[in-house]
């Protein structure tokens, strides 16, 4: 069961500048602690013709759209033809992909967006990894941190578990996974590739990929 939340089947790598850097791992929660180094190498190597360099670690692609009143702090890359729209607060350590949608009041925060990602509306995302075409519906946050402050362990659906021995670790979503409205992905989440949860959904653990996440007793393989 552990192959759903292998990176190879959560993600299409040429959809990121982190190609290289998560062929490294097995897991996406193991990538989490080097995203800031990563954003700093990768930094050096950007075309500057495609990217502007904003200072103080943030990288902008000349073709992005920020609008005012929004915070980015560095390390920070952005990506092509990416909007970043009032009230955002990007706190460093994001790695933001071609064509993303960083909405009002959404916070980022130690995160690989990969392509095509939209975190649109009121949105926390940390100590994530968000991949192709992954959406978060208005309101629909990553809780990192356990209750307990205890080291999250990832479960899965067959009883299984990895202990990451790490504090904060928000959610993995696959490729073209949607999250509905006001739903809330617990610390050590995994959701595969082309997997819906409902709104207001409260998600732990893995979920497999071409799911429909109704509630934790009712998660249905999605109808070819």
């Amino acid at each position: 069961m552990t192959e759903n939340a292998l990176i190879k089947n959560l993600y299409d790598l040429n959809e990121t500048l982190a190609k290289d850097y998560l062929l490294q791992f097995n897991y996406p929660w193991e990538a989490l602690p080097g995203i800031g180094g990563l954003i700093t190498e990768l930094s050096s190597k950007l075309d500057m013709s495609v990217f502007e360099d904003k200072g103080d670690g943030v990288f902008i692609a000349r073709s992005a759209k920020i609008w005012n009143y929004s915070t980015i702090v560095g390390p920070c890359i952005i990506g092509e033809n990416t909007e970043v729209r009032p009230g955002a607060f990007i706190r460093g350590k994001a790695l933001i992909g071609n064509d993303c949608v960083v909405g009002n009041s959404t916070e980022l925060k130690n995160v690989i967006l990969f392509n095509h990602v939209q975190v649109p509306h009121y949105n926390y995302v940390g100590d994530s990894i968000l991949g192709f075409y992954s959406h978060m519906g208005a309101g629909s946050i990553t809780s990192n941190v356990k209750s307990d402050k205890k080291n999250v362990v990832v479960k899965f659906p067959d009883g299984e578990l990895i202990e990451t021995g790490l504090k904060k670790f928000g959610a993995m979503l696959g490729d073209h996974v949607e999250v509905g409205c006001n739903s809330v992905l617990n610390p050590g989440t995994v959701v595969g590739r082309n997997t819906n949860i409902y709104p207001t959904s409260c998600v732990r653990g893995v979920i497999n990929a071409d799911s429909v996440f109704k509630d934790r007793d009712r998660i249905v393989k999605k109808e070819d």
